[in-house]
């Protein structure tokens, strides 16, 4: 064989698919609390965070089946007039606008604008004098750009200070050349200055500049009408001023202009309007046969999830990070892209800037987000999000999405189980993939079944399947006397044939 298909259920049941230990069916879960009876508790989280870091002003919401469903602002957008926060007070949110880079490409790249593997230096011409740091350096890639993988040193807090640099000195710079930190392609490191070179890759492949690319393809289609890149000429009346705190006060940061560096970080918005950009991306899941109407194609959105094969393994962020299972974590594409044991696939980042910090995490697998936004510079609410996300399932407010059963695993299950009731694999004839009996033998199988008859008797019930998808499912068999778990896994072979079958007896004291 191939190897191990390791695989992991919700509940931390983990099973080796192809050694056939197979997953029990999850126990009866309490009745969920409402979002509504979880709200002090999430509240208690981001006060006390707001406290601890001396933040003047913060908002944060949680995105639920397709909409805001919860959202709250506490203290104040500035400390001269004490004006208070709302879901509509503008923040900077730093580097999550990253995302909006990052998706940007991908859509100059779906309308035939540009190709992830093309050389940045085809847009960026200043490029091209560069002096790699080896002879056989790999010259770099707009995708390296993308996923931080173009050898470039971390940045920050240079490149913060760098979004007021006019284009035009930009051009300078990067004409001037780089110091390589490593070879390109060889390790990530995350570098702002690479993402200021994708959003001039995006004015050039577009034609316009890159502000009112991403306003035109993305904050005007999805509604964000109050979001955009001239922070200082924002409606002063819902501005939250960003602070820095320092000798045991806070004091105002420069309100910066927008320029060269807007791409890595520059993005003004409210939380309604938010909101919204993170429930269109929450849509993109699961795939589905309906109409694609959105600005962006789903399995666009999808693809930034995709994160590069420099993973690493993590701790979660917040209270339960030293307890919880360890994370496998990777940088996607304008996010930071992670396995979560309790929570599925997680999609998150954070954003720090003079004045501002935030954090934003989605759970796709749920249809969940949770984001914060706050003013005080580097004080981004990571702790508290990822602790609202726990809170949220252990109340049993994230629940999985079910797999549909395909009929072929259906009619394949249906032989199986009629297979195990005859004692023999007659009912499969015809259904058995060519290396099944290879595998194992007819007369092998008939003496395992009578031998599981023995031991639990006939199984004339059972529950729900769950699939892992469209090829294999787990399932669970209530007998005479005791429960059958059990998988099977079809083969890439048209009609469907069945590859693997797996039976085990469940321990009494297992539920």
């Amino acid at each position: 064989m191939a190897g191990e298909i390791v695989m992991r259920w919700k509940s931390g049941f983990v099973f080796a698919l192809m050694l056939g230990v197979a997953a029990p069916a999850t126990a009866q879960e309490p009745a969920p609390k409402t979002l509504d009876q979880l709200a002090p508790e999430i509240d208690a989280l981001f006060v006390k965070y707001q406290a601890e870091q001396h933040i003047p002003g913060m908002v944060y919401g949680v995105v639920k089946d397709g909409k805001l469903a919860y959202v709250k602002g506490v203290g104040v957008q500035n400390i001269a007039d004490k004006r208070p926060v709302t879901p509509d007070s503008l923040f900077r949110i730093a580097s999550m606008t990253k995302a909006f880079t990052a998706l940007s490409i991908l859509k100059l790249r779906d309308d035939g604008k540009l190709r992830l593997d093309d050389l940045a230096e085809q847009y960026v011409p200043e490029m091209k004098g560069w002096t790699y740091p080896t002879a056989d350096s790999p010259r770099i890639r707009i995708r390296d750009l993308l996923q931080h993988v173009g050898g470039f040193v971390t940045d920050d807090p240079w490149g913060d200070r760098q979004q007021v640099l006019p284009q035009d000195e930009f051009t300078k710079l990067i004409a001037a050349g780089v110091p390589f930190s490593r070879v390109p392609q060889s390790q990530h490191e995350y570098s702002n200055f690479g993402y200021a070179l994708l959003g001039r890759i995006v004015a050039r492949a577009s034609g316009v500049a890159y502000t009112d690319y991403v306003r035109q393809t993305i904050l005007t289609p999805l509604g964000m009408t109050s979001s955009g890149f001239d922070a200082p000429g924002a409606p002063k009346a819902r501005y939250a001023l960003g602070y820095r705190w320092e000798d045991d006060k806070w004091s105002a940061e420069p309100e910066m202009v927008d320029g060269a560096f807007n791409a890595m970080g520059g993005l003004q918005v409210s939380a309604s309007d938010y909101a919204k950009w993170v429930a269109f991306l929450l849509s993109a899941w699961p795939a589905r046969d309906d109409a694609d109407t959105g600005p962006v194609k789903r399995a666009t959105v999808r693809e930034m999830a995709q994160g590069l094969n420099f993973v690493s393994v993590t701790n979660r962020i917040g209270a339960s990070g030293a307890t919880a299972c360890k994370q496998a974590a990777a940088y996607g594409m304008g996010w930071r892209v992670a396995q979560d044991c309790d929570l599925g696939l997680t999609m998150a980042h954070g954003g720090g800037y003079p004045g501002y910090g935030s954090h934003v995490m989605l759970m796709p697998d749920h249809g969940v987000g949770v984001f914060a936004l706050s003013n005080r510079t580097y004080a981004g609410p990571s702790a508290p999000a990822w602790d609202t996300a726990v809170l949220m399932e252990q109340a049993g407010l994230l629940p999985d999405r079910a797999v549909p059963v395909s009929p072929s695993v259906a009619d394949m299950f249906a032989a199986a189980r009629g297979a195990y009731a005859a004692g023999n694999l007659a009912p499969l004839d015809g259904k058995l993939a060519m290396n099944f009996l290879l595998d194992r033998s007819a007369e092998n199988w008939a003496a395992e079944f009578a031998r599981l008859k023995t031991e639990v008797g006939e199984c004339p019930a059972a529950e729900p399947l769950a699939p892992m998808g469209a090829m294999s499912t787990a399932f669970r068999l209530n007998c005479d006397k005791g429960k059958l778990d059990g998988m099977l896994l079809l083969a890439p072979t048209t009609p469907a044939t069945l590859q693997a079958l797996r039976l085990r007896v469940v321990p009494a004291e297992q539920p």
